[in-house]
C-alpha cells in the first residue's frame, strides 16, 4: 500500500485592511471586536469592495510557484452555518480560482484561491463567545494534488512554502500565530480520504498524519470501511479524533456572489510589475551561496532561512572582498562568527537582524582585523558585543579602548616567563610530552594580558623558553 497525501493550506495575507471592507487587518488585537465594521460583521444592505493587494498577492504566490493565472476570476457565496460566520456564508472562490497548477518540491499544486476568514470563537463555562476582528481577513488557500507520500516530504513543502511566503512578503506565515494553518487529507491507495484539522506546527503535520496512517491501516488490515470524515488533532493524547462527516462540495451550495463583480484578471496593470519584484527565491538562494562562497549545504540553509539575515551576510561579505582585495576572504570564519557569535546575541536580545545596530560592513571590517590578526579571537567577541550594544566602527573601539593585540616579544616574553615561573606543575607535564599543557600556560598568559596576546607569538615564545 502507498499513502497518498494532499495538504490544503489557509495563509493570512499581509494587508492593511480586510478582504472586503475598510477594518483593520491586525490579527494581533487582543481586544475582541475591535477591528469590525457593518459589512465585515455581515449586516443588511452592506455592500463589499474587493481588496485588490490580497488578489495581488495570491497572483505573486502564483508566480513564483510556476501556476497559470486566471484570465478571468470572480467570487463565491460558499454557504453554511456556523456562529463565528455572521453572513451565513464565505465568499470564497469555487470554479474559477486567481492561480491554476504550479508546483513545489516536486509536489504538484491544483489551485490557490483568495477568500475571507471566519471570526473566532472562545468558550467560557456554558457559554461560547465570539470575536469578529479576524472576520474578513484575506486569506489565501493553497490545495495540492495528492502527491505526498510521506508525513516528513508534508512538513518540508509546508516549510518551504512558509519560507517563500515570507520572501515574498505576502505572510508573516507564523503558524503559532495562526497566520498558516494546514490540513491534510490522507488516504491509503488514493482511497476514501480523511481530513484532519487543528494542525498548528509541523511536528504536529508528522505525528497528525503518521498516526491518522497507522490508524486507517490497521482498519484496513481488519477488513473495516474506512468513513470519509473530518478529524481534528489531540495534542494531548497524540491522536486524531472524529468531528463530523466530511462534506462535499454541492453541501456548500456554491454561487456567484451577486455583490461582486467578475472581473479580468489580465487587466491588471500590476501584473507585470508584480513579477518583476519577486526576489531570488530560497532554493536559487541556497544554490547561489554554495557555488558562489564555497559553503556546504547545510551552512547555506541556515543563512537561507532568514531573508533578511541572509542579504545581511552577503552584504558583509562583498565588504570582506573589498578589504581583502584578492586575498583569502575569510569567509568560513565570517560565516563562523555570524552564526554563532552575532546570532547568539542576537537570540538572547530576542530581538530581529533588523533591529541590531551594526551593519555588514562594521561585521566585515570586525572579521578583517581577525584575518589581520590584529586582535585575538577574544577581542573580537568582546569587540563584537560593544559593536552590538552601541554600533560602532570596530577599528575605533580598538583604538579608543586599547583593545589592540600585542605582539611584541619583548611584552610576551616577560608574561610567558612570569606564568612559567608560577606554574611548575605545568611546565613539568609539558617536558612529559602532555600536550595540553601547553594549552594551559598559553591560556593563563591570555587572561594576565586581558586577551589580547597574539595567541601563534606566544606559542613560539613557550616553545623557545621550554626547550
Amino acid at each position: 500500500m502507498k499513502p497518498t497525501i494532499g495538504l490544503e493550506i489557509h495563509v493570512h495575507l499581509k494587508t492593511l485592511t480586510k478582504m472586503f471592507c475598510d477594518s483593520l487587518n491586525d490579527t494581533s488585537e487582543h481586544h475582541p471586536n475591535v477591528n469590525i465594521c457593518p459589512i465585515c460583521t455581515g449586516q443588511p444592505g452592506t455592500l463589499p469592495t474587493i481588496n485588490k493587494k490580497a488578489v495581488e498577492k495570491v497572483l505573486q504566490v502564483g508566480m513564483a510557484l510556476g501556476g497559470k493565472l486566471a484570465k478571468n476570476t470572480k467570487f463565491d457565496r460558499k454557504n453554511y452555518f456556523y456562529p463565528d460566520l455572521p453572513k451565513g456564508y464565505q465568499i470564497s472562490q469555487y470554479d474559477e480560482p486567481l492561480v491554476s497548477g504550479g508546483s513545489l518540491l516536486g509536489v504538484r499544486l491544483r489551485r490557490i484561491h483568495l477568500e475571507e476568514d471566519a471570526g473566532g470563537l472562545s468558550h467560557v463555562g456554558d457559554f461560547s463567545l465570539v470575536d469578529y476582528n479576524r472576520a474578513g481577513v484575506p486569506l489565501m488557500e493553497l490545495v495540492t494534488e495528492p502527491d505526498i507520500t510521506s508525513a516528513k516530504q508534508a512538513s518540508d513543502f509546508a516549510r518551504e512554502l512558509q519560507l517563500i511566503l515570507r520572501y515574498l512578503e505576502v505572510s508573516d506565515a507564523d503558524m503559532e500565530m495562526g497566520h498558516m494553518r494546514i490540513e491534510a487529507n490522507i488516504s491509503w491507495d488514493m482511497g476514501t480520504k480523511v481530513e484532519v484539522k487543528n494542525i498548528n506546527s509541523f511536528s504536529v503535520v508528522e505525528a497528525a498524519i503518521n498516526y491518522e496512517l497507522e490508524r486507517q491501516k490497521v482498519l484496513l488490515k481488519k477488513k473495516k470501511k474506512i468513513i470519509q470524515e473530518t478529524r481534528g488533532w489531540d495534542d494531548v493524547k497524540k491522536e486524531t479524533f472524529s468531528q463530523r462527516s466530511k462534506e462535499e462540495a454541492h453541501d456548500y451550495r456554491y454561487f456567484p456572489d451577486p455583490d461582486l463583480p467578475a472581473f479580468e484578471v489580465s487587466s491588471l496593470k500590476s501584473l507585470s510589475s508584480l513579477k518583476q519584484e519577486i526576489p531570488e527565491l530560497p532554493e536559487q538562494k541556497r544554490k547561489r551561496f554554495a557555488e558562489e562562497f564555497k559553503l556546504k549545504p547545510e551552512q547555506a540553509e541556515v543563512l537561507v532561512q532568514n531573508r533578511t539575515g541572509s542579504n545581511f551576510f552577503e552584504e558583509a561579505v562583498s565588504e570582506l572582498n573589498e578589504l581583502e582585495g584578492e586575498k583569502e576572504t575569510g569567509i568560513q570564519l565570517l560565516f563562523n562568527y555570524y552564526t554563532t557569535d552575532l546570532w547568539g546575541l542576537i537570540a538572547k536580545e530576542e530581538i530581529t537582524i533588523d533591529q541590531i545596530k551594526i551593519t555588514p560592513g562594521n561585521f566585515a571590517d570586525l572579521i578583517f582585523l581577525l584575518l589581520k590578526k590584529e586582535i585575538s579571537s577574544r577581542t573580537a567577541k568582546d569587540i563584537l558585543l560593544k559593536m552590538f550594544q552601541a554600533g560602532g566602527d570596530p577599528k575605533e573601539i580598538l583604538k579608543s579602548e586599547n583593545l589592540g593585540q600585542v605582539s611584541d616579544e619583548d611584552s610576551l616574553r616577560k608574561a610567558a616567563e612570569k606564568i612559567i615561573s608560577e606554574n611548575p606543575n605545568a611546565v613539568a607535564d609539558y617536558k612529559k610530552g602532555k600536550g595540553n599543557a601547553m594549552q594551559f600556560l598559553i591560556g593563563k598568559t591570555m587572561g594576565q594580558l586581558g586577551g589580547r596576546a597574539n595567541p601563534q607569538v606566544l606559542r613560539e615564545i613557550f616553545e623557545k623558553l621550554l626547550k
